[in-house]
């Protein structure tokens, strides 16, 4: 006789199923009209934060979606939503890389859609792990982190887009100089995150604490500003990729307009060469200290070269000189700096940022370290690279100047020149196309500049986004490997 007994059937605790039950009530999946509706809300308010100044408090409600949309089905359905939504709000904003790039301008969309998706699976996995509270708290710390890397760390880091962006017309409203640019993106998503959590009472409180600390950090630093040091007077003139003789005509009237002014500066690439022997000699004729970017040949065949920032005595002769430290991927943009250093100039310590410099942080750290007490940034901005681009790249210097409370003095070869106080105020600009327009700036400064408070929150949140990763990839491996594996049934035949 046969019969068929001791069959292992799994068994699940009511400890698992009540586990499960909370993590599905902590995530419950949107629907798709759900899924519709919060994509298109992100969509519109991210795009009318950067086009409207008066809108850019609707960036609170582009990050509130976002933690909303975490709460989908599956990972793969929140990395398909992120790819989908950094292609609508990206590819708009960036239409210019297909100028720039062609075809290849997708490919620039999908790199940073993929941060993005990023965020929303790490956010969906979060949502089922942890408890409702600190989920929501989690917000800020993943959305800081994956920032701050795509932004600074890893090869094609670019930080345009970024939510601190969205205050540049008033920096100090947003309290930039205190948080910095991603520590205000930080205390946004955490007062979203925390409505959006229907969490009332630590949304109000957090935001309370928080704007009170940033007010009395703020204080703090005006109390301990010392007096300026002496004015510099400064005058720039736009041209774009002109014969040494335009450029001597060019200097001639901008101090003909200007004749106070003391520092003249050119935009990067003024020159395909060091700085030419006639201007330098016009430089020592009107004794005149000059600012102009040009290149640094490595080699005898003027294939390697440094991008450089050149700064030319009013004796005619060159007396500092700065290469850029990030050179712009995917174009000819010479070979990264070995160093930086400062000019100990007449007026105090001034730092050189060469175009692109100036929006990385790693970049503009470093010389605030040192003790700069101003920068002046030649940039070569494209005509044909359209009005977008110039527009978006003017958010950063007024940023930069309220995060280390030190003016800026960045003059382009197309615009939008701009001279920003050290509260980030523009208080002088140049338009764009703008070729021959002129810009004239008295700069005034704190002896230093200082890091935001971001700069010491960067590292921990992108700590927490690559354990949060990690944890992620190896949970998902966990319950792939345990789906390939069957159930052993033992199974005995008398």
């Amino acid at each position: 006789m046969a019969n068929v007994a001791n069959v292992d059937v799994p068994v699940t605790s009511p400890q698992a199923e009540n586990g499960a039950a909370s993590a599905r009530s902590r995530c419950e999946p949107l629907s798709l009209s759900a899924k519709v509706k919060f994509g298109l809300c992100a969509v519109i308010s991210f795009h009318l934060a950067y086009e409207f100044a008066v809108c850019a408090p609707l960036i609170l409600l582009f990050l509130f979606c976002m933690f909303r949309l975490a709460h989908t089905a599956t990972r793969r359905e929140a990395m398909y939503l992120g790819w989908i939504l950094g292609l609508l709000i990206y590819g708009p904003q960036l239409a210019f890389f297909w100028t720039i790039f062609g075809f290849g301008a997708i490919g620039l969309w999908l790199v940073l859609a993929c941060w993005l998706c990023v965020y929303l699976m790490l956010q969906r996995f979060v949502l089922f792990k942890l408890p409702s509270p600190w989920a929501a708290l989690s917000a800020p710390l993943l959305w800081t982190g994956l920032e701050y890397f795509r932004s600074e760390l890893y090869p094609l880091r670019f930080s345009w887009l970024n939510v601190g962006y969205v205050f540049a017309p008033f920096p100090e409203a947003a309290l930039l100089g205190v948080f910095g640019m991603y520590g205000v993106g930080f205390v946004l998503m955490l007062v979203a995150a925390q409505f959006a959590s229907r969490r009332r009472i630590l949304w109000g409180a957090s935001l309370c604490a928080l704007v009170l600390v940033g007010h009395l950090f703020n204080a703090v630093n005006k109390a301990r500003a010392s007096p300026p040091p002496p004015t510099l007077r400064i005058a720039g003139v736009q041209l774009e990729m002109e014969s040494e003789a335009v450029v001597l005509k060019a200097l001639d009237a901008l101090k003909a307009k200007h004749p106070d002014a003391e520092l003249l500066v050119l935009s990067e690439y003024a020159f395909e060469s060091p700085v030419p022997p006639r201007v330098k000699d016009w430089c020592a004729t009107h004794q005149r200290y000059l600012v102009a970017g040009g290149k640094h040949f490595l080699d005898a065949a003027e294939i390697r070269f440094h991008n450089t920032a050149f700064i030319i005595g009013p004796d005619g002769k060159e007396i500092f000189n700065q290469v850029k430290s990030v050179p712009v991927q995917f174009f000819k943009d010479g070979e990264p700096a070995a160093e930086q250093k400062l000019w100990n100039s007449p007026w105090g310590k001034i730092g050189l940022c060469v175009c692109y410099d100036l929006s990385y942080t790693c970049v503009t750290d470093e010389l605030v370290r040192q003790g700069a007490e101003a920068i002046i940034a030649p940039t070569m901005d494209q005509q044909t690279w359209g009005g977008r681009q110039h527009r978006l790249h003017a958010r950063v210097a007024p940023v930069r100047a309220a995060e280390y409370g030190i003016p800026i003095f960045r003059l382009c070869s197309s615009g939008i020149s701009q001279a920003v106080d050290k509260h980030g105020n523009v208080i002088a600009t140049a338009p764009f196309p703008g070729q021959g327009a002129m810009l004239e700036a008295t700069l005034l400064s704190p002896r230093r500049g200082s890091l935001p408070l971001d700069r010491l929150l960067a590292w921990p949140c992108v700590a927490i986004s690559i354990f949060m990763l990690g944890w992620h990839i190896a949970d998902s491996w966990r319950t792939r490997r345990k789906r390939l594996i069957p159930d052993n049934a033992n199974v005995s035949v008398s």
